[in-house]
């Protein structure tokens, strides 16, 4: 039996509007005032609170320390080439520790990259669940492996074995300037950026891989239904949603790029020059000129140190900001409910 067109009618007469602003997913639910919820409450906002207060006291710290190494730098700070703390007047300079940061990060994320997320799409949709368990426990496992072990390997291996590599790209692309090889050991910023990427695939492939899993699997079996190709299924259902993922990863691994210390400084012959060849002796690195200058250093060559650090800090910041202004460009992965 139909109800009658008045009931209709005073049926939606009666139902309440929706108020502008209200959320109309699930509300978040208040405390129930019990002690453990308190407790928790108390203990997540202190984690949050130290972390603002420690981050600020380190800025506050290294702003302290470098704008009184500054104010006794006969050069430009920013575009001096020359580091020399050891004399008075003390002249030094970032350009070319800038520059060397930069480029062998750069070369780092180029290399490992796309590597790693290959590596990452094997483990998940691709490998049999026999050969993926191993492959991606082993890659968890390099990601454990200290530092020095890595630059032990890249001094003592991955050193001598370039040369052939170097003479490859002097051939076929010397007239570039930037592969040409003057012969010479091969510690460069090349060699650096191979070695970096070495050490951040672990990081980017083992978070890239746990996203791909988080890919609904309806999208997939939706896009094989359709008559997608597996390639297919991986361009547009599997790569979009991982990209904010991909992009976490990526900044994870740039981090420790950036900051690497021990394995730099022990396959790099550093110069206080920029040279146009990725291939020749060249750009030192901000941390390490700082791990191979602070020993000897006291009193104002450390505040010299210290006030490159404080750079480090910011590039670091900055990067890692503006990822989080890419993810935060696509609302459905922010990270964050309204």
């Amino acid at each position: 039996m139909k109800p009658e067109k008045n009931e209709i009618t005073d049926t939606l007469s009666t139902a309440q509007p929706a108020q502008p602003g209200t959320p109309s997913g699930p509300t978040r639910q208040k405390s129930t005032g019990r002690a453990g919820d308190k407790i928790f409450l108390g203990l997540s906002r202190g984690s949050g609170i130290a972390l603002l207060v420690t981050m600020a006291a380190v800025a506050v710290f290294l702003t302290v320390r470098a704008a009184s190494a500054i104010s006794k730098d006969h050069g430009n700070f920013f575009t001096t080439f020359e580091w020399n703390t050891t004399t008075d007047p003390m002249v030094f300079g970032i350009a070319v520790l800038t520059f060397g940061t930069v480029v062998s990060s750069i070369i780092a994320m180029v290399i490992a990259v796309p590597v790693a997320i290959g590596i990452a799409l094997f483990i998940s949709h691709y490998a049999p669940r026999v050969l993926a368990t191993p492959v991606a426990y082993v890659i968890d496992l390099l990601a454990a492996v200290p530092s020095i072990v890595y630059g032990l390997w890249g001094a003592l291996f991955l050193v001598p074995h370039l040369e052939g590599l170097y003479k490859w790209l002097d051939d076929y692309f010397g007239w570039t300037k930037i592969f040409e090889y003057n012969d010479g050991a091969p510690r460069s910023l090349f060699t650096v950026g191979i070695l970096l990427a070495i050490m951040i695939l672990p990081i980017i492939t083992s978070v890239s891989r746990e996203v791909f899993r988080q890919v609904p699997r309806m999208h997939e079996e939706a896009a094989l239904a359709l008559g997608a190709t597996r390639w297919e299924v991986v361009r547009m259902a599997v790569l979009p949603f991982g990209r904010s993922g991909i992009i976490s990863a990526s900044m994870l691994g740039l981090g420790r790029a950036l900051g690497e210390t021990m394995a730099v400084a022990t396959v790099l012959s550093p110069s206080y020059l920029i040279e146009p060849s990725l291939l020749d002796p060249g750009s030192g690195t901000f941390a390490q000129n700082i791990v191979s200058h602070f020993k000897e250093a006291d009193g104002p060559a450390r505040d010299a140190l210290i006030a490159s650090g404080l750079v480090l800090f910011v590039i670091t910041l900055l990067v890692n900001g503006a990822a989080r202004l890419i993810i935060a460009r696509r609302k459905e992965y922010s990270g964050a409910a309204a």
